[in-house]
């Protein structure tokens, strides 16, 4: 027997770490579009969290809450008494814009819970296109995927 130390060679090492070099890449370029999805799912949950508590607080403490949407800071904001006191401010990611459709991106929910306004507008992500119609009435809302 010779004295050479038994070992992996470098060609082994570099063959498993190609392997794995791949794997690895495969896995985050799958997971890429994950991300989007996650994100515009996480937007539209929150959204319509903070859209329940506005009009559960609206009724609860008999005040008109405004919902006031900045697409350009990404941003929509509760106000109450005519925008002088903010109830929550809340920042969105960059990759979402709002567009004004049949409704302006501000409207109130009264103290009965009801809104002042009704119709849609557009939530566009990078992948998909969404629509939020707030309904005449009791002030409910739904949002659709176009």
């Amino acid at each position: 027997m010779s004295n050479f130390q038994k070992g992996f060679t470098m060609i082994e090492s570099l063959v498993v770490l190609s392997i794995f070099m791949v794997l690895t890449t495969a896995t985050v370029i799958s997971l890429k579009p994950q991300h989007s999805v996650l994100n515009d799912e996480a937007f539209l949950t929150q959204l319509k969290a903070d859209l329940f508590f506005a009009q559960a607080y609206a009724i609860s403490h008999q005040q008109e809450v405004s919902v006031v949407f900045s697409p350009s800071n990404h941003s929509y904001s509760l106000l109450l008494r005519s925008g002088q006191d903010h109830l929550l401010d809340r920042s969105y990611s960059t990759d979402i814009e709002l567009i004004e459709g049949t409704i302006t991106l501000y409207f109130k929910y009264l103290h009965d819970g009801t809104v002042n306004k009704f119709g849609t507008f557009l939530i566009i992500s990078r992948d998909k296109t969404y629509m939020m119609t707030i309904l005449i009435g009791k002030g409910r809302f739904y949002v659709t995927e176009q």
